[in-house]
């Protein structure tokens, strides 16, 4: 692409990997607000189990995209893009670069790549009957249906797998023929975080997750939206309220979030090798690395 066109910096990698703390530095060593590809912060009162950046962290840099609808308010992921294409673009247009951070694969592709998703709303009820029916037998109805929509989905893959099915009866159409893309006039640099010991990081992470509250800030969402609210079947918030009910042990719940995590960052990996080329990082130098193939690219 033309080296005239905006730069878009994306950080992406598996969750505590590291992005929050490598974003603001960029961020504050290039005068930049970080822009929000979690899809799990989008929501207020969402903060502990989402590992959302703290105030304190977000007093250092302007972040965008954060706690923008409350948890019974689900965003579309075409929603997503209507709000952040603008605020990408105001960046671009304010500081010249833009900064954009998160583990939503899906979502950093319908940005950087213009996806054009169906303008289908999520069927709760429909999700439920998916559910109950288990991947086994969605995948394959899936492969019957949309044979396109399903090569591209793994078969352990219930989200996308569930939502191409949502899509299909819904709109009556497949996903495979609604889904375009139109790549936006912006040159993308993508950063990729890794580390040897993300196993570990994990572990440490889920446990502070436990002492920061996360079983009291999931005790609040469930007395204020319901326990049966979608995202507080997501991970550690699902463990979180067995906790509330009896149902686990904290020390049997962290354990669950910590091995439900490990499994979801495999999966991240997965998409990002398939879906992304990014320039990985390494350990000790993560920032100096950064900021030089940032440089690279300015010139």
């Amino acid at each position: 692409m033309n080296s005239s066109h905006p730069l878009v910096i994306t950080l992406l990698g598996p969750t505590a990997s590291g992005k929050t703390a490598l974003a603001l530095d960029i961020a504050e060593r290039l005068n930049l607000p970080v822009i929000n590809v979690d899809s799990r912060q989008l929501y207020r009162e969402m903060d502990i189990g989402t590992a959302k950046p703290t105030a304190e962290q977000q007093a250092r840099v302007p972040h965008h995209l954060l706690d923008l609808r409350t948890p019974d308010q689900p965003i579309t992921l075409q929603e997503f893009q209507a709000i952040a294409t603008p605020c990408i673009n105001n960046a671009l247009e304010q500081q010249g670069l833009a900064l954009l951070a998160g583990g939503s694969g899906l979502y950093l592709k319908a940005l950087t790549g213009g996806l054009k998703p169906p303008a289908v709303a999520p069927q709760p009820q429909l999700r439920q009957q998916l559910t109950a029916l288990g991947q086994s037998i969605c995948h394959p109805l899936l492969e019957a249906a949309d044979p396109q929509a399903a090569a591209k989905i793994a078969p352990a893959d219930a989200v996308r797998t569930q939502r191409a099915l949502e899509v299909l009866y819904a709109s009556g159409q497949p996903m495979s023929r609604q889904a375009t893309a139109t790549p936006p006039p912006w040159r993308v640099l993508e950063l990729g975080l890794n580390p040897a010991n993300l196993r570990q990081r994990i572990q440490q992470r889920t446990e502070q997750l436990y002492r920061d509250g996360l079983v009291n800030e999931t005790r609040r969402l469930s007395e204020r939206y319901g326990a049966d609210l979608p995202l507080l079947q997501t991970i550690g918030y699902g463990e979180a309220l067995e906790v509330i009910t009896g149902s686990l042990s904290t020390a049997d719940a962290v354990r669950i979030t910590s091995q439900r995590t490990r499994k979801f960052a495999k999966r991240q990996r997965t998409w990002f090798r398939r879906q992304h080329n990014p320039h990985w990082l390494h350990d000790p130098s993560t920032l100096t690395d950064a900021m030089t193939l940032i440089e690279q690219h300015l010139k």
